[in-house]
C-alpha cells in the first residue's frame, strides 16, 4: 500500500445529513459511470479515487453495469480498494445498483428478487467486499410487483449485504409507493437518485417535495447535463468532447442554437458571480437543502479539484434565481 491520504481531507468539505438517518454525505460524491472500466487507464482511475478522498469526498457510487465492459468499474474499484484503501474502508461510503441489463436471459435485468439478489452477490465479489453501504434499485420495473422488488431490498439489508437501500430513476408516484412498502417491511428508504440539473428539472415537479416530506435524501446525477453546463460548448462542439467522440448519451442534434444561447447567458451570469458556469450549476443544486449530495463524474484529477470550487459560494439572491429561471424558460 503506497497511498497515504491527506491528513486535511475533512477540513473543507461540507457534509449533510441524509434524510431521517444518522448518515452524512459529502456535498460532492464521485460517480464511476465513466472512466473506471477496463478500457480506461487504471493508474488514472486510481488517481481519481485518491484525489477525491484527499478532499473529503467519501462517497463512491457504482452500478453493476458500469464499465465498459459491464462489471469492470466494480472490478477496478475493488482492486484499488483492496490494494490501497482497505485500512480506510470504514471512512468510505460505497454504493452500487442493479436494474439495467447486466447479463443475458430473463434473470439479468429489471427488478425481480432473483435478479437483485444475484446481481448484488456478483457486485460484492467484484469489489471484494462483504457489504456495500447503499444498494439502489436502478430503475422502476413496470412488470414486477413493486412489493417483490422492495422485499428484495429489505432482504438484502437483513442479510447484511447492504446497510441502507435507495431508489434511482423513480418518479414521485413510484417513490411514494416504494416508501410505503418499505416502511411496512421495516427497512426505510434512505435516498433517491434522480437525473437533475438546470436543463433537467423534472424532480422539481413533486419528487423533491415528496422526498422532503418523507425525510428521504436526494443525490442528483448528471448535474452538468453531460458537460453542457460547462464552458466547453460556448464556441461550438470541441473535437475531444463526449458529443464528438461518443454521442451515445449526448449528441450534436441536442445542442441547438437555442440551447447554446442559454449556455452563454448562464455563463455570463456565472462570471458576474465570480464563478465558472460549471461551478454555478453545481452550486445552484446544492443551494437547496433538500439536496444531500451531488454526483460528479471526472476523467482527470484536476476536474475533481476544480468542481470543489463550487462550494466556495452556493448562495443565490432572488434576483439571480429569477435570472436563471428566465434564461431556462425562454422559448420553452
Amino acid at each position: 500500500m503506497n497511498y497515504k491520504p491527506s491528513i486535511e481531507r475533512y477540513d473543507n468539505m461540507h457534509y449533510r445529513k441524509c434524510g431521517n438517518s444518522g448518515l452524512k454525505l459529502p456535498a460532492l460524491s464521485l460517480g464511476l459511470w465513466h472512466n473506471f472500466g477496463h478500457v480506461n487507464n487504471f493508474e488514472n482511475s486510481k488517481n481519481l479515487i485518491f484525489t477525491a478522498f484527499d478532499h473529503g469526498i467519501t462517497h463512491f457510487d457504482l452500478a453493476n453495469n458500469y464499465g465498459p465492459p459491464p462489471g469492470s468499474a466494480e472490478e477496478n474499484f475493488g482492486r484499488i480498494l483492496t490494494n490501497e484503501l482497505s485500512s480506510l474502508r470504514d471512512e468510505l461510503l460505497i454504493s452500487t445498483k442493479a436494474g439495467y441489463t447486466m447479463w443475458q436471459g430473463p434473470y439479468g435485468d429489471w427488478g425481480s428478487k432473483k435478479y437483485l439478489i444475484s446481481s448484488l452477490d456478483q457486485s460484492l465479489k467484484r469489489m471484494q467486499l462483504d457489504y456495500v453501504d447503499i444498494f439502489y434499485h436502478h430503475r422502476f420495473d413496470p412488470e414486477t410487483p413493486l412489493e417483490e422488488t422492495m422485499a428484495a431490498l429489505d432482504l438484502i439489508v437483513r442479510q447484511g449485504k447492504a446497510l441502507y437501500i435507495g431508489l434511482s430513476n423513480y418518479n414521485a408516484e413510484q417513490t411514494i409507493r416504494a416508501i410505503e412498502i418499505l416502511e411496512k417491511l421495516g427497512t426505510p428508504c434512505l435516498i433517491n437518485q434522480p437525473k437533475y440539473s438546470m436543463f433537467e428539472r423534472a424532480p422539481e415537479n413533486q419528487l423533491l417535495d415528496v422526498l422532503d416530506a418523507q425525510s428521504v435524501g436526494c443525490v442528483p446525477f448528471s448535474p452538468l447535463a453531460q458537460g453542457l453546463l460547462t464552458d466547453k460548448y460556448l464556441n461550438g462542439i470541441p473535437a475531444d468532447s463526449r458529443v464528438a467522440t461518443s454521442g451515445v448519451f449526448l449528441n450534436a442534434q441536442s445542442i441547438t442554437e437555442d440551447k447554446l444561447k442559454k449556455i452563454r447567458l448562464l455563463n455570463d451570469l456565472a462570471l458576474e458571480r465570480g464563478q465558472k458556469l460549471a461551478h454555478m450549476a453545481l452550486a445552484w443544486l446544492y443551494r437547496d437543502p433538500r439536496i444531500t449530495s451531488i454526483l460528479i463524474g471526472s476523467s482527470k484529477p484536476e476536474q475533481i479539484t476544480d468542481s470543489l470550487k463550487a462550494l466556495n459560494n452556493f448562495s443565490f439572491d432572488e434576483s439571480e434565481l429569477t435570472k436563471i429561471n428566465d434564461i431556462l424558460n425562454e422559448n420553452q
